[in-house]
């Protein structure tokens, strides 16, 4: 039976019969001269690692913006996987294949598209080489791979016990979010021990772990099995969320009227499926902890390739993630390198709403380059998530790096639970999403 709420009030089928132009308009606020015609790409080599959310988008505006260069795009993917959906699926009962397409789909034409992987990157000889061996040579290179999921780094844990033994994880694939919804239905039927996990280090979409362990509460207490559960959520640090109102928000309600146990400054570091027991780190040793449902989010990186190669930060608060500038999104080391997406190392921005503002920012400065000028486009950090907070409602979060709220809409307030938001993420942005990837906003 689907989850979904319905929309039967007037006013929200007003909403949603006028404003699904805004939405796209608000999708496209970024967009910027690459739309405009065509320039001479010089007969330039461009090579774009990714055919995620990132790659696809930046495949797209290329093609539409050179009307010579070549460009190769690197990934072995077969089906793009609508990312921002999988809470959806886990949590409120859409179906798995709402969220997945074949790649071809969005792949523009004239582009080559090599089906491999790249294991190594070269960029003293502005080339590199996938696995099977084959040497692309670039003059522009564009990485947007994405992140790795780390599985491994927790002792016990393996993707392929996600929806047994009481384990659920919304993240990396519609069947892993499908199993979840199936793990948590039992979980509201019936009760119990509830553990949701918040991992160290950086995430894509640090709003995932919130939204399943808030939506899964208030499906108990609609279930009437509130009161026969206890839930607890796993911080790492003392902080949950890095804009500052929104981490005020949760830090009150969590606690508070939501009745969960914080353990704070802990980590999960193993799990033993069968006992249904995990292993959490403290600065005290070790402790363990029994549950009838886990949220599992493990940690996360860029894949081995980047993190191995000469084009990450070598030290400091972005360690290991792809060294660019945080404005113009160009390598701080090699000016004919950009990275956008989930792979860069920057303060925020791990989002399909950032990957949004990035795109064309990366594009248009690539242009500038090819042209022999200074990259003139700046990023200034925007990231968004509708942080559904139950059935129907949640907060439009969107902020940039200086953590200041910029709202899209002023009829829709950030600091407050409304029902657009949900609606927003029921209905409406995944058009802008398909959009976007089709290098149209």
């Amino acid at each position: 039976m689907s989850k979904h709420v319905p929309t039967h009030d007037p006013q929200r089928r007003r909403f949603l019969t006028s404003s699904g132009a805004l939405v796209l308009a608000a999708a496209g606020a970024s967009a910027t001269r690459t739309v405009m015609g065509q320039t001479r790409g010089n007969g330039a080599e461009i090579a774009i690692v990714g055919a995620g959310a990132a790659g696809t988008s930046l495949a797209n505006r290329l093609a539409n913006a050179l009307d010579d260069a070549n460009i190769t795009v690197i990934d072995p993917r077969v089906t793009h996987i609508y990312q921002p959906g999988l809470t959806m699926v886990a949590a409120t009962g859409w179906r798995a294949d709402k969220v997945q397409e074949p790649a071809s789909r969005y792949m523009p034409g004239d582009v080559r598209w090599l089906q491999e992987s790249v294991v190594e990157y070269e960029p003293e000889n502005n080339r590199v080489r996938t696995d099977a061996g084959t040497v692309v040579e670039y003059d522009y290179l564009l990485v947007a791979t994405g992140v790795t999921l780390d599985f491994d780094r927790i002792e016990g844990m393996d993707p392929g016990l996600i929806g047994a033994h009481g384990i659920g994880c919304v993240y990396d694939h519609p069947d892993h979010a499908a199993a979840t919804s199936r793990v948590i239905d039992r979980f509201v039927e019936e009760g119990g021990e509830g553990l949701f996990i918040q991992p160290p280090g950086a995430i894509k979409c640090a709003g995932a772990p919130f939204k399943i362990s808030l939506l899964t509460e208030d499906r108990l207490r609609r279930a009437g099995t509130r009161d026969d559960s206890d839930l607890t959520f796993v911080a790492p640090t003392r902080g949950l969320f890095s804009q500052p109102d929104i981490d005020d928000f949760l830090k009150e309600q969590m606690p508070g009227p939501r009745g969960f146990s914080m353990a704070w400054e802990q980590e999960l570091i193993g799990i033993e499926p069968e006992a249904r027991r995990a292993t959490l780190a403290t600065h005290n040793g070790e402790r363990t902890v029994d549950y009838d449902f886990i949220h599992v989010v493990p940690p996360m990186s860029p894949p081995d390739a980047v993190l191995e190669s000469d084009l990450v930060w070598a030290d400091g608060d972005f360690a290991g993630w792809l060294e660019v500038d945080r404005h113009t999104l160009q390598h701080r080391r090699y000016p004919n390198i950009f990275g956008v997406g989930d792979v860069i190392g920057t303060p925020i921005g791990k989002t399909a709403a950032s990957v949004k503002d990035q795109v064309p920012i990366a594009v248009d400065n690539l242009l500038d380059v090819i042209a022999d000028r200074e990259p003139q486009s700046r990023y200034n950090g925007y990231t968004s998530c509708p942080l559904l907070t139950e059935m129907g409602r949640g907060i439009l979060v969107e902020f940039d790096y200086s953590l200041d709220m910029v709202p899209s809409f002023n009829f829709i307030s950030p600091y407050r639970e409304h029902w657009v938001p949900w609606l927003l993420k029921d209905r409406m942005l995944q058009p802008a999403y398909q959009a976007m990837l089709r290098g149209r906003v």
